[in-house]
C-alpha cells in the first residue's frame, strides 16, 4: 500500500497512507495529509477518473493543502493500489456501480469521518464524478459540496467508435451470456493511456504528459488494460440511470461541474445538458482544455483554481 514516488513527482509530506476495508473487505488503498498552510477549511475528498491513481494527483493535493485544506484520497476497486477481484489484475471490472457505492461509504465511515474534519467537500474527475453524481441522489451523502470535473455522463462517439445504442447492446448481451469479465473488442492488457504527447486526448501540457508518462513506467503494478464487457454494460446502465431528467433536478448538494471544451473522451454536452436541469449547481466552461483538467496547462488550471477558490471562499492563494 506505499506511495509510489519520482524525482519529478515527490510524495507530498505528510502522508498517512494505508488500506481500508471495502464493501466486500478486500483492501482498499488511501493516503491523507493535513494542510501546509491555514487557517484550517474542512476537507477535501479527491475521486479519480477510470484507470487512475493515487500518485497521479500529488501535485493536486499540493494545491489543496496550501489552501488550507486536509485531503483524503482513495484508489476505486480494480485499479490503482486497491483490491483487484479477477485473476487477471489489468481486467477493471464491477457487476454494477453499486460496488462503487459502497466502497466510497466505506471509505468516508474508515477513512475520512473518523480523521478528517468537516466540512466535506468532493473534487472527482471523470468517472469518479459520475459516481459521485451517484452519491449526491443518496441520502446517506456526506458531502457539503462537490467540484465535478469532465464528469462520465456519456462517452464521447469518437471514443466508442460505434453507435451508442449498438455498443450499449454489444454490453448488455455480452454480460447476459457470461461474457462480462471478458476484455471489449480489441481490448487487452495494455494501457489505454497514450505514449505519445502530439494528438493525445488528455492535456496540452508537454510537462505534465511526460510527468504522468513516467509514473505509468515507473509503476506497472498499478495500470489498468482495456475496459470489460461487465465494467462497460454497468457504466452504461448508471448513465442512463443519470440521464433522466428527474434525476439532475432532485438533486441538493451544490455542484460546481468543469467541461473540457477539447473533450473527445466524455461527451461535453451531455453535461452541459444535465448542468442545465441542476436547481443548486453552476458550470464552469473551459474551452481550451481536453480531458484531464487537473493535468492541463498552468493558464487553464489557473482559470479552474480562480472557480474553485471563488466557489468555497477561499482567500487569494500565492
Amino acid at each position: 500500500m506505499e506511495l509510489v514516488a519520482l524525482a519529478r513527482n515527490p510524495v507530498p509530506s505528510g502522508a498517512v497512507v494505508g488500506a481500508f476495508e471495502g464493501y466486500d473487505g478486500g483492501p482498499m488503498r488511501f493516503a491523507r495529509w493535513q494542510p501546509t498552510r491555514g487557517p484550517r477549511r474542512g476537507t477535501v475528498c479527491v475521486f479519480t477518473g477510470r484507470s487512475e491513481f493515487i500518485e497521479k494527483y500529488f501535485e493536486v493535493i499540493a494545491d489543496l493543502r496550501r489552501r488550507g485544506f486536509d485531503v483524503a484520497i482513495m484508489d476505486w476497486r480494480g485499479q490503482g493500489g486497491s483490491y483487484r477481484p479477477l485473476r487477471n489484475p489489468r481486467k477493471g471490472w464491477v457487476r454494477t456501480f453499486s460496488e462503487y457505492d459502497k466502497d466510497l461509504a466505506c471509505f468516508m465511515q474508515q477513512v475520512v469521518l473518523p480523521s478528517c474534519p468537516a466540512p466535506h467537500i468532493a473534487l472527482a474527475h471523470s468517472m469518479g464524478g459520475h459516481i459521485l453524481l451517484r452519491n449526491a441522489g443518496q441520502p446517506s451523502c456526506r458531502f457539503e459540496r462537490m467540484v465535478l470535473l469532465a464528469p462520465m455522463l456519456r462517452f464521447h462517439d469518437s471514443k466508442v467508435g460505434t453507435p451508442q445504442r449498438l455498443a450499449s447492446l454489444y454490453a448488455t448481451v455480452g454480460t447476459a451470456l457470461g461474457l462480462g469479465r471478458a476484455y471489449v473488442r480489441g481490448g487487452s492488457d495494455a494501457s489505454a493511456d497514450p505514449v505519445a504527447f502530439e494528438g493525445n486526448p488528455l492535456t496540452s501540457d508537454r510537462d505534465r504528459f511526460a510527468r504522468n508518462r513516467a509514473l505509468i513506467d515507473a509503476a506497472p503494478h498499478l495500470l489498468l488494460g482495456a475496459p470489460t464487457i461487465g465494467w462497460l454494460n454497468a457504466a452504461y446502465r448508471s448513465m442512463a440511470m443519470l440521464s433522466s431528467p428527474a434525476y439532475a433536478e432532485r438533486l441538493q448538494v451544490p455542484l460546481l461541474i468543469g467541461i473540457a471544451g477539447q473533450d473527445t473522451i466524455v461527451d461535453s454536452r451531455a453535461t452541459e445538458a444535465f448542468a442545465a436541469r441542476l436547481k443548486v449547481g453552476t458550470t464552469l466552461m473551459l474551452s481550451l482544455a481536453r480531458h484531464e483538467i487537473l493535468q492541463e496547462s498552468d493558464e487553464i488550471r489557473a482559470r479552474f483554481w480562480a472557480a474553485f477558490d471563488a466557489y468555497l471562499g477561499v482567500e487569494q492563494v500565492a
